[in-house]
């Protein structure tokens, strides 16, 4: 990893949720408790698709913060935990899939709308892009950032032609801090009013800063992303969200199984 990456890392090291130890992570020490399942109603190629029905999931976290979580999942693309009580919807098509969990409606026409900006509120968002689809475009931008052991994945897209080598910037986004888990695992903070892997999807900057992860799996590789934005009071679910998210991915065939 060359310096720009490891000078990243380092900054804002107090500021980080990973730093101030205030979330209660999830460790295989932990008791297990349940947390109920969720279904997510979505629409993409081929039109609209009913909430699956599923099962509670058991997590090694307190009951206490189990309690306040719920595992919310669409019918295609990966679940992911949330605030109980909340709105989800689902979004598919060829590149990929994702799931929008956040206390206020959602407006499924939004999502697929041109005009529209993004979510200004608590959002939690999981993306799976798929690399040998046209989510290969999407994969190989974030790989440009901050996968730099696959630099070769993104070269090969750029051979294409078909996107110009501006479109693949290499290097992280100035503002973002990041922790590397493995040469695939990385989370990112992005600061408040910045821009940065937390905007590098359908959140917009505000006043509060956007906490996630970016996995990469696979042999294409395929990337998942989740980006988290919680109101204040609920800031200590971040790193249990995202955690839970880097064990998502042991189940698809890549990304913890390669955690040093």
């Amino acid at each position: 990893m060359d310096g720009i990456f490891l000078l990243t890392v380092l900054m804002c090291a107090r500021c980080l949720p990973w730093a101030q130890g205030a979330s209660p992570a999830v460790r295989p020490g932990n008791a297990v408790a349940l947390v109920p399942f969720v279904g997510c109603e979505s629409n993409g190629q081929v039109g609209p698709v009913k909430a699956p029905a599923g099962r509670g999931r058991t997590l090694a976290i307190p009951a206490e913060t189990a309690q306040r979580l719920a595992y919310y999942k669409a019918d295609e693309g990966v679940g992911v935990l949330a605030p109980r009580g909340w709105r989800c919807f689902g979004t598919y098509g060829s590149n990929g899939a994702t799931l929008y969990v956040t206390p206020d409606p959602i407006n499924s026409a939004d999502l697929f709308s041109t005009s529209w900006k993004g979510f200004v509120g608590p959002v939690v968002q999981i993306s799976s892009e798929d690399g040998g689809t046209s989510g290969r475009f999407a994969v190989a931008e974030k790989v440009a950032r901050v996968f730099p052991a696959h630099k070769a994945f993104v070269e090969d897209v750029i051979a294409e032609g078909i996107e110009p080598a501006s479109s693949f910037p290499y290097g992280p986004y100035p503002g973002d801090a990041l922790k590397y888990r493995s040469e695939d695992i990385v989370e990112f903070w992005t600061p408040a009013h910045t821009e940065g892997l937390g905007t590098a999807s359908r959140l917009q900057k505000n006043d509060s800063p956007i906490s996630g992860a970016a996995i990469l799996f696979g042999e294409e590789p395929d990337l998942l992303q989740v980006s988290v934005r919680l109101p204040r009071e609920m800031n200590d679910l971040t790193q249990v969200i995202i955690q839970q998210t880097e064990r998502e991915v042991a189940h698809l065939g890549g990304g913890e199984n390669n955690r040093r």
